[in-house]
């Protein structure tokens, strides 16, 4: 049984022993993509220790007797399973999986006690059809084997959040049939992160990419809690039809005080500066396109900038995920009367014209 699998060991086929975000990774990293280093806590690991612990049974029972329609029922459900869950014992062999894989991470990278982000990866998770994106919990900036290991067990719990039961009982998904792995990422020193979409997400324009970002790491972004300079590009041209900077007040960065993030003023001069270089622009167009010709599909991916590497190894991928909101439509005219395929032909001509 493999508790832990290295990144570069995974693909698509990984799914059910990684969960769909750690497969991406790994499937990333095969199709030549700049993946942040790391390895996955698989879903054997999560099931021995509910079985080893005996708690198994106990969640599914506790589920069972779920009232779906009350809040107060909801909340109770996931506080007591949560609660058995972050205070059954993690059995010593699992422990010691992840211990020696954060050790050789740290070796590799050449740093002690290297700072990862913690991220769960449920089965159900990072699907052509369902997303489940921020139902279940990451921890940024850990370091340490102990601290992991205490985040591995957190994002276990977090698969039985209030959030995440309810999303699985109004999309149809068995909870006795979901698992959860964790991955243990090496962290970008990010002077800028964000998302971006391999189409326009405001109207399903396939001929686009367009690119959300500010300063730091990318939870200002996720979140909503920052207005992100935008760019809106044309996929074939490469030429930006949109840029917005907007003032960008406050950055995600790491906590020095201790483990975690914390959020902080920007400084004055650079709120209204755009967190982009144009050429790093083009770069992340470029990858972006190249992701979405891999895995065949629209994709909505999380990149970021390390300000500790020269351009253009400076820049990374954390997450790519399939698109859930335009593709499930039905195919056909997405703007006016023109398909996608014509919208890309119109811009290939426009541009044939000009020369």
């Amino acid at each position: 049984m493999d508790y832990i699998l290295n990144f570069e060991d995974l693909d698509k086929n990984s799914l059910p022993a990684v969960g769909g975000k750690n497969a991406s990774l790994g499937e990333m990293i095969k199709a030549g993509t700049r993946v942040p280093p790391g390895f996955a806590v698989t879903t054997d690991s999560y099931l021995s220790f509910i079985t080893q612990t005996g708690i198994k049974d106990t969640i599914l029972n506790v589920l069972s007797n779920l009232d779906k329609d009350e809040v107060d029922s909801l909340n109770r459900t996931s506080e007591s399973i949560q609660d058995l869950v972050l205070h059954a014992t993690m059995p010593d062999e699992i422990q010691k999986a992840i211990a020696e894989g954060y050790a050789r991470l740290c070796e590799t990278c050449g740093v002690t006690d290297v700072q990862v982000a913690v991220r769960s990866s449920a089965t159900a998770e990072d699907l052509p059809t369902a997303s489940f994106a921020g139902q279940q919990d990451t921890y940024l900036c850990q370091s340490g084997a102990e601290r992991i290991i205490s985040s591995v067990r957190r994002c276990w719990a977090s698969l039985f959040t209030p959030r995440a039961i309810d999303y699985r009982n109004k999309n149809n998904f068995p909870h006795e049939k979901v698992y959860i792995s964790v991955g243990v990422q090496k962290m970008v020193n990010s002077r800028a992160a964000g998302v971006m979409f391999t189409l326009n997400p405001t109207n399903g324009d396939p001929s686009k990419v367009v690119i959300e970002g500010s300063w730091g790491l990318g939870e200002t972004v996720v979140s909503g809690s920052v207005n992100p300079d935008k760019f809106v590009v044309d996929k074939v041209i490469l030429e930006t039809s949109e840029k917005t900077i907007s003032a960008k007040h406050i950055k995600c960065v790491y906590d020095p005080a201790g483990e975690g993030t914390m959020d902080v003023d920007v400084e004055p001069e650079m709120q209204s500066r755009c967190c982009l270089e144009d050429r790093e622009i083009k770069e992340l167009v470029r990858i972006a396109k190249n992701i979405e010709t891999h895995y065949g599909r629209p994709m909505d991916i999380e990149w970021a900038i390390d300000e500790d590497f020269s351009f253009p190894e400076n820049i990374f991928i954390v997450q790519a995920r399939p698109e859930t909101v335009w593709s499930q439509r039905q195919k056909g005219p997405m703007i006016g009367t023109k398909s996608g395929y014509q919208l890309l032909m119109d811009q290939a001509m426009k541009r044939i014209k000009l020369q």
